[in-house]
Parts: structure tokens; sequence; C-alpha cells
């Protein structure tokens, strides 16, 4: 995920001929620029399915991104670059023959991975290695940093997407690395310095979706609206189905139950309108909570700090942003249901 004008940033006009148009009933407007790098793909086009339901913000510019950066034919191992989009970007399903570093200031990102919408907030980054379809989804007016890191001499290896932990070391040492004025020593021990402090996240905050046509509809309905407080019992007789199916069915695709993955949803929903400047009380009615202590609750049990402390540091301030429970997210990045803690009746009340 990597604006270039070869990408149309956000802003730029379409590329003769590609053409732009605004899909009825979308808000987006649809870049299809000439690409000089073609997007990797399989015969059939990339596996991996579009973010469904999750609404976008009103303006959100569509683009494709090169498969390679600009200076990929260098003798670097790591490529660092940085951008500023003005409009909400979203990126199509694409693939790199490189490693990818991604990370935000002042914002979020969301990528999609096949089954799994990870959401990447202040001071985490996420790793895409080589050949993994993805796609992403920007808010505007967001610091997005882009590192790029050759396969075949780098010495570190994730299995899959990862969460990387952006100390002010690690984001120090990859923006020095986007100067261009660095001759190869002094490029050569950055880079070693960023393999010996390139580490994951405790915090690997991904939605599994599930995949199961007897619940995706409700899946489809909760993205779109994720305050939708139908009950299990609402869902089950609207469906046409019982609810031990739904349940069943959430935890073999999710490992959660039906009211731990909504949680989990709108915790993922509420990390991108905190960024966006809204605040705790208003993000709390606009998930559906109607309590805010229900809502801080849920959201510190998810991510180990209140929602007010992250607020503070998308913006920009002091507050650092407190460690997760290392048990509320595994290393796969899918959610363990005990990783929620134990629960109360408000809680209860309010998730279910």
């Amino acid at each position: 995920m990597s604006l270039r004008p070869a990408d149309a940033a956000p802003g730029a006009s379409a590329a003769p001929g590609a053409g732009a148009d605004t899909p009825a009933g979308t808000g987006s407007t649809v870049a299809d620029p000439v690409i000089a790098d073609p997007v990797i793909a399989g015969p059939a086009g990339p596996d991996v399915t579009a973010f469904g339901s999750w609404p976008r913000e009103p303006g959100t510019v569509t683009c494709r991104a090169s498969a390679v950066p600009p200076g990929a034919d260098a003798p670097f191992v790591i490529i660092s670059e940085a951008h500023l989009p003005d409009v909400p970007t979203e990126w199509e399903p694409h693939a790199h023959p490189l490693h990818e570093l991604v990370w935000v200031r002042g914002g979020t990102l969301m990528s999609r991975v096949a089954d799994r919408v990870f959401t990447v907030s202040d001071g985490q980054g996420l790793w895409m290695p080589a050949g993994v379809v993805h796609g992403g989804r920007l808010t505007a007016d967001v610091v997005f940093h882009d590192v790029f890191f050759a396969p075949e001499r780098t010495p570190v290896a994730f299995d899959g997407p990862t969460a990387i932990e952006m100390t002010p070391l690690l984001e120090s040492l990859l923006t020095h690395l986007a100067r261009t004025d660095l001759d190869a020593a002094a490029r050569a021990r950055a880079e070693s310095v960023v393999f010996d402090v390139l580490e994951p996240s405790e915090r690997q905050l991904a939605l599994r979706m599930p995949g199961d046509p007897r619940i995706d509809a409700i899946a489809e309905a909760l993205l779109e609206d994720p305050s939708d407080p139908r009950s299990l019992e609402e869902w089950a007789r609207a469906l046409g189905t019982s609810e031990r199916t739904i349940s069943r069915a959430f935890r073999h695709t999710t490992g959660l139950s039906f009211a731990q993955w909504r949680q989990a949803l709108r915790v993922h929903r509420a990390l991108t309108l905190l960024s966006e400047g809204h605040d705790v009380q208003t993000v709390a009615l606009l998930l559906g909570y109607a309590q805010t202590s229900t809502f801080i609750a849920a959201f510190r049990r998810v991510m180990g700090a209140t929602p007010g402390a992250f607020a503070r540091t998308s913006a920009g301030g002091p507050e650092g942003f407190g460690a997760a429970d290392p048990g509320a997210f595994s290393r796969t990045g899918t959610a363990r249901p005990e990783g929620f803690g134990p629960s109360s009746p408000a809680v209860d009340a309010a998730a279910a």
C-alpha cells in the first residue's frame, strides 16, 4: 500500500484515458490510472474479498497500488517513505514481492487479508509478508508511513501479517532511512539496528470474519451498523434458525461467541471514530452503548487502555497508550475468548 504518482494519489487527477467516476451510492471516487508495475495476482485475480459493508467515509478515493516502490532496484535492504493523504483512501487488493511494514500517526489504517480485518492505530505497525494479498483503508489527514524490505536480505520473519510495536527508536530509524543523502556505511548500520529492534506487538488486534453462510448476514449487518441492538434470539428468528446454530457457527469460525465478536467489532470501529476526533461519549452512543462507562470498560478489556488515553495519543498528546493484556489476542491475530476478561451483567447486557 504505497501512494505514489502512479497510484493516483488523493487529490491528483486521473491519468489521461484512465478516467475517474463515482459509483452510485458509494460516496467514493474510483481512480484507475496507468500503472507501470503490475499488481501481483493469481490467474483468477487476488484471492481476497473486499471490506464488505464496513461503512466508507464520504469522499473516499479508491486506487490501485504498484507492485514495487520507487527505488526498489537500488542496493538497499530497506526502502522507507511517508505520505499525507488529504482524503480517506482505499487500496484495491494487491500484493508486493517485498515485505511491507506500514504504520500511521494521527488516525487509523484498516487492512483486509482474506478472512481477517486488521486495525492499525498509533503506536503499532502492520507487517505484511511478501506475496500476501491485502487491501487497505486509511482515514484522512493521517501521516502514513510505508517501508519495504528485500526478502532475501531480511534476517527476520513473521508467520503471516503481524502487528509490530512501533517504538520511538524503530520509528526514528525508519524515518532516518527515508533520507536520500545517506552513504552506504551509514545506511547499513541503521538497517542492522532496525532488525535488532523489530519485534511483534503483544496486542495483535485482528477481527476474524465468519465466512459462514449461516451467519454472514449477521456479520455484514453489524459491519454496516455496529450499534445494531438485535439479540441472539432476534437474529435467530429473523434468519429462521436457532440460537444454538448461530452460537456454534460464531464459535467455530471466529473462536468467539456472538456477543464477544460484536464487542471486538465495536472496538475496531471505536479506534477509527476516536482517531477522527469524536469524544468518548459520542463514540459510545454511536456504537450502541447505553452507558459510556460500559463502553469504557469493554474498550479497556480489549485494548488494555481507556478510549480517552487512546484518543489523546491519536491527537498527539503526551500520554502514552497502555499495553494490552498479552492474553487478549493470540500471536496469530485471533482474539481469544478468555482475553476479554470476566464479564459483568451490565457488560453482558450491552454486548448481547
